[in-house]
């Protein structure tokens, strides 16, 4: 009984210290909106307009460089001074700007991709109409990410017109086939090696700054992508001899299936952790949070196994930066549903944590695999990118320039379930970040990749405003 007194006795004070804490840790609340649509946030809707009524879908495994040419033309047109004074490189439709500065040790990257996914469905505006209504700039690439192409482009064009010289290179890099992980990107990689060029940093998209992050979170927050999961597709086929329904036997391919995503969707096998990057997060958006999620947050000491164990059933984005993820995403069998099956097919996308990378979780996916009697293939498999020192000078630098650029914008590391093409970068490039300097609402993160994909054209001079600042900062 002792004891048991004397645990009730820690377990309490326990308590009492971590609501202390968070009883004393500052309330803060998110400030930062963009300012009203003036006429310099029209002029770059105008022509972010242009570029999203360009259909540059690209096609996998493709090579398009005559789809891309004539956009290319209207970048020259949109951005004569970055034409005429920088030094352009075209590899198959991606490209690549020199602009050489003072110095050439501290190189930075501006990037982001041309190509857009496949418009389908019925759109409030045209996918490719670029229509400019209700303070967005409606169409597919509108947000993903035409809209920081246009940023950088504009920076670059706006510093020219003044006579800017940069203290270091600056390369303003677009690929045209990200949106399949293409070959686009790594060769400007390859083309950058071959010169021997190792930029100090990359900004990339990944990131952004995103409205309501996290369920009870309000406002907008720069959420910096620090690093990518890993991805794979699995084809799982599960055979046999086939015969009529009106006798079915055990374990047909269909139930083995089945059995095998029961065995994931109720007993995942994948192991969770909280990487420092992620606590790093949840510590950040603290101050902001309502109070029952603020004790939690600012006592990872005490709480992060629960939080470990509670946060992908408050969130599935939130559970995905936990640990490795597995989505079944196709299914076929028999083509007529009197007939058993000789063989059906499960399509499936992971996406590897760090803690637990492509090897160890792809053993783990045939281990299960082979119980079942399911063949497994692999396609397209990466492991988890490298992660940015998040006290490192790349990021510091990022976080100081949002800083000096959206007054009351709070920065946060962010994981990145989602793939880019910045991981291509990461073996010349010392600091490697994801972050597209535009606000994705609710309603811009729903129609990435869907429909009615759009942006609000007033943060678009906070854009342009953010890589001028960035290129003036590199001055180390």
């Amino acid at each position: 009984m002792i004891v048991l007194w004397i645990v009730l006795g820690i377990i309490v004070a326990l308590l009492l210290i971590a609501l202390v804490r968070a009883l004393l840790a500052p309330k803060k609340t998110a400030s930062y909106q963009a300012p009203k649509a003036d006429q310099r946030a029209e002029e770059y809707a105008r022509k972010l307009s242009r570029m999203v009524a360009f259909d540059t879908v690209s096609v996998p495994e493709t090579n398009q460089r005559e789809k891309f040419l004539p956009f290319h033309a209207l970048l020259a047109e949109l951005f004569p001074l970055v034409h005429e004074k920088l030094e352009k490189t075209e590899i198959d439709g991606n490209l690549l700007f020199h602009w050489k500065g003072k110095r050439a040790d501290r190189p930075l990257v501006l990037m982001s991709h041309q190509d857009v996914v496949p418009a389908e469905g019925e759109w409030l505006h045209g996918p490719f109409s670029g229509d400019i209504a209700d303070g967005k700039v409606w169409g597919r690439g509108a947000s993903d990410t035409k809209c920081s192409v246009m940023a950088f482009f504009q920076a670059a064009e706006e510093l020219l017109k003044e006579g800017y010289i940069p203290e270091n290179d600056v390369y303003l890099s677009s690929s045209c086939t990200e949106e399949w992980a293409g070959d686009g990107c790594p060769k400007l990689v390859e083309y950058l090696e071959k010169q021997g060029v190792r930029p100090f940093l990359v900004c990339d998209e990944g990131g952004g700054i995103i409205t309501d992050p996290v369920g009870g979170i309000k406002g907008n927050f720069a959420m910096v992508g620090v690093f990518e999961k890993g991805k794979a597709d699995v084809r799982l086929t599960a055979k046999s001899t086939g015969g009529h329904a009106s006798a079915p036997g055990k374990h047909t391919p269909v139930a083995r299936l089945s059995d095998f995503v029961g065995e994931f969707e109720h007993h995942s096998p994948f192991k969770r952790k909280m990487s420092r990057e992620v606590q790093a997060l949840f510590e950040q958006l603290a101050p902001y949070a309502p109070f029952y999620m603020k004790l939690l947050f600012c006592n990872m000491w005490l709480f992060r196994p629960l939080l470990i164990r509670a946060l992908p059933m408050i969130s599935a984005q939130a559970g995905a930066m936990l640990q490795t993820t597995i989505a079944f995403t196709m299914l076929k069998g028999s083509d007529a549903y009197n007939v058993l099956p000789q063989e059906a097919v499960l399509g499936a996308n992971m996406r590897f944590i760090p803690h637990q990378g492509m090897e160890q979780s792809l053993e783990i996916l045939r281990r299960i695999a082979k119980k079942h009697q399911i063949d497994a293939e692999v396609f397209h498999a990466v492991d988890a990118s490298r992660s940015v020192d998040i006290h490192g000078e790349g990021f510091s630098l990022v976080q100081r320039v949002i800083g000096q650029t959206f007054a009351g914008l709070e920065t946060c590391p962010y994981v990145m379930t989602g793939a880019t093409d910045a991981r291509n970068y990461e073996r010349i490039a010392e600091h490697v970040v994801r972050f597209a300097p535009v606000i994705y609402g609710p309603e811009q993160m729903k129609g990435m990749h869907g429909l009615n994909e759009n942006i609000e054209y007033n943060c678009l001079p906070g854009a342009v405003d953010f890589y001028k600042h960035l290129i003036a900062a590199n001055n180390g």
